[in-house]
């Protein structure tokens, strides 16, 4: 099947398609990541973008559908080197071709990725549009201009859950029970299996939940979850933080860290090419220990701008020095730009974070 990727520049490249035929348009993102397609794929977080992987084969262990992040694939295209017909594992159930195929996404293999990876770097990240049964390049480049930017489209109303529903978690204790309100953008489920397996009972709320509706539950801790665009759509989370700063302990993950960072007075802005992968080096000067972790961001916070003196930054990126977590010094917030629930991988953030969630959830009836 013929396929086309067309970028803004004007860039056109041709290849061979898989999964669904269509046309799909997004940013076209990169992750260094070599292992996780299905995490990637999955997660919410990547909803509105192209997914590219630098790494030159994808594929090659199958699809299991048990690392789903979601119910689904949330990325809108894929674009490898080359995808594998072929995959060994025993726990395989689908090649990757099926996987997009199923989800009705498309596909583009015979790329050279490591000339996109290096113009994107060079230029930042760019629209695209992917079709998948066509090799009509100025149209792939006409509908990739017609788009509007990340900042102009409502992603998290997409992807957040239509309405309130409670997970129990099988670890909890009955006469001490925990529950925490996670405000749904687009959240990981690997976030949620995080809570549950320390006794925690969790009560997922859609992004637009009033803070009338979120008291109502009676949480022990209010927990801003990942998800897609651009952080300033988040008013119903920035409201959120605002209200319940001081009365609850208020926890965040990578666009819920920046719907705090925002609520706390700060400024966020886009960057150039963004953070994805899992391999991203943070520096933690509270223990001095340099965590690899998973990433997958377009934005961040501006390290400069928060208005109260009272928010310290707790973590940086060793690459490049942008904000990785922050913390107020007189409340119980705190929150990280990465994901330290730790999948695909590594796991070197997800004890330590998560014990300290269930440590303030558990200050409160």
């Amino acid at each position: 099947m013929n396929a086309v990727l067309g970028l803004e520049d004007g860039t056109i490249i041709k290849g061979t398609g898989f999964g669904a035929e269509g046309i799909v348009s997004g940013e076209l993102v990169f992750t260094t990541q070599y292992t996780g397609y299905e995490e990637a794929l999955t997660d919410p977080s990547y909803k509105g973008q192209i997914l590219m992987f630098t790494y030159p084969l994808i594929g090659n262990y199958g699809v299991s559908g048990n690392c789903f992040e979601s119910d689904g694939v949330k990325a809108e295209g894929l674009v490898v080197r080359e995808a594998c017909p072929g995959p060994s594992h025993h726990l395989s159930k689908r090649t990757i071709f099926q996987m997009m195929e199923d989800a009705g996404k498309p596909g583009i293999a015979g790329v050279d990725t490591r000339m996109l990876t290096i113009k994107t770097r060079e230029h930042g990240t760019m629209r695209a549009a992917l079709i998948n049964g066509s090799d009509d390049g100025e149209e792939a480049v006409r509908l990739a201009r017609e788009q509007p930017g990340i900042s102009d489209i409502d992603l998290i109303s997409r992807v957040t859950c239509p309405k309130p529903f409670r997970l129990e978690s099988p670890y909890r204790d009955p006469k001490n029970p925990v529950n925490v309100v996670l405000m749904d953008f687009g959240r990981k489920l690997s976030i949620e299996r995080s809570l549950l397996a320390r006794g925690i009972d969790v009560t997922v709320v859609p992004a637009t939940a009033s803070t009338e509706l979120i008291g109502s539950f009676e949480p022990g801790l209010l927990f801003l979850s990942n998800g897609p665009g651009d952080p300033l759509q988040a008013t119903r989370g920035i409201e959120a933080v605002k209200n319940f700063a001081g009365e609850l302990p208020i926890v965040g993950i990578c666009l819920g860290h920046q719907i705090i960072s925002l609520a706390l007075g700060a400024e966020t802005y886009k960057l150039k090419f963004g953070h994805r992968g899992a391999n991203q080096p943070v520096k933690d000067f509270e223990s001095g220990i340099v965590h690899i972790t998973s990433q997958n961001h377009g934005f961040a916070v501006d390290a400069d701008s928060f208005e109260e003196a009272e928010v310290k930054v707790t973590q940086i990126n060793a690459n490049d020095k942008t904000v990785e977590g922050i913390a107020h010094k007189n409340l119980d917030i705190f929150s990280v730009q990465y994901h330290p629930d730790a999948h695909p991988g590594p796991l070197d953030s997800e004890k330590t974070f998560f014990d300290r969630v269930r440590r303030l959830a558990g200050g409160r009836k």
